[in-house]
């Protein structure tokens, strides 16, 4: 090879070299940011309040499960096999069937047991289904305007649904399975964080409100309602009325939350947010898992700022 030539490889090696340590530190600096955001340590923490309630709603719309500990996960509370709305009724064009449908659905629970699935609700006799079908199909659902998909739980599932729900209409349920296509809220909504991922909740992974909003909320209601109505999954008693409003982070031992946005209720949001909300009225917040953990009963709530 001529002097050239050796100096043109010499030259095409070390740029190569220093594109690839470019990277390198460009892969480090992103890490560093990552890091910084997750394990920053907060410059103030308060207490804001503690938790009274964890409750585990497996089916959307059906009863909640109200538990002393929960695992909490970016894609919600899990309990034992049990995670937050991992199961839909669906229509058989796949359409999601909620209470505001069929309001009898708020009484369906479901739970597991020995590896089967247990389904009850008013004036029905107990259906036992494998809580693992791989040979049944897959649906594709429509929740909100999203695709997502789930595993039907079979013939009898449907059978005994569309009997209890009395209806003209067929109805199956499905289960979301880990491999499944989930939805991103932060398509329908632009704050969320582009890798959040949710199974069949309306909005988020976490709903979270306190007791004294709903004590606020029944001096205004001639029929006193109880927190079940707004199916949250973290209640926190011994803060402020709408103190969660403010609730920028919060830590729950391990668990760190971030409020991402209000969840549709009878307040009336700012002016400034009538883009995102309209005129539909706010109660309680829905957060993201920051932080995945365990939780408990009666672990205290801290706000958190930097």
């Amino acid at each position: 090879m001529d002097v050239g030539g050796s100096l043109r490889s010499a030259c095409l090696q070390h740029r190569r070299a220093a594109l690839w340590a470019a990277g390198l530190a460009l892969a480090a600096v992103a890490a560093l940011g990552l890091a910084w955001s997750y394990f920053r340590k907060p410059r103030r923490v308060t207490r804001v309040g503690v938790v009274s309630q964890l409750v585990v709603h497996p089916l959307k719309s059906g009863k909640g499960l109200s538990v002393t500990s929960a695992e909490c996960l970016t894609m919600g509370l899990k309990y034992g096999d049990l995670k937050d709305r991992h199961w839909l009724v669906i229509t058989e064009d796949g359409h999601q069937v909620t209470g505001r449908q069929q309001p009898r659905l708020v009484f369906v629970s479901l739970n597991i047991d020995k590896g089967q699935v247990c389904l009850n609700a008013p004036g029905m006799e107990e259906l036992l289904i494998p809580f693992r079908q791989p040979g049944n199909r897959i649906a594709s659902c429509r929740v909100w305007g999203s695709d997502i998909q789930g595993r039907d739980c079979g013939d009898k599932a449907s059978a005994w649904m569309t009997r209890y729900l009395a209806c003209d209409q067929t109805f199956h349920l499905v289960q979301f399975e880990p491999q499944m296509k989930a939805r991103k809220p932060a398509e329908k909504f632009s704050f969320f964080p582009q890798n959040e991922m949710i199974a069949y909740p309306d909005n988020g992974a976490i709903m979270l409100m306190t007791e004294s909003s709903l004590m606020d909320l029944n001096t205004r209601l001639e029929s006193k309602v109880t927190m079940s109505w707004f199916r949250p999954s973290i209640v926190v008693a011994d803060s402020d009325s709408y103190a969660e409003d403010s609730w920028g982070e919060i830590q729950i031992g391990e668990v760190r939350l971030r409020r991402v946005m209000a969840c549709s209720s009878y307040r009336m949001c700012d002016p400034s947010e009538k883009h995102i909300f309209g005129t539909s009225p706010l109660f309680g917040q829905y957060f993201t898992v920051v932080k995945s953990g365990i939780l408990h009963v009666g672990d205290p709530v801290y706000g958190v700022t930097y």
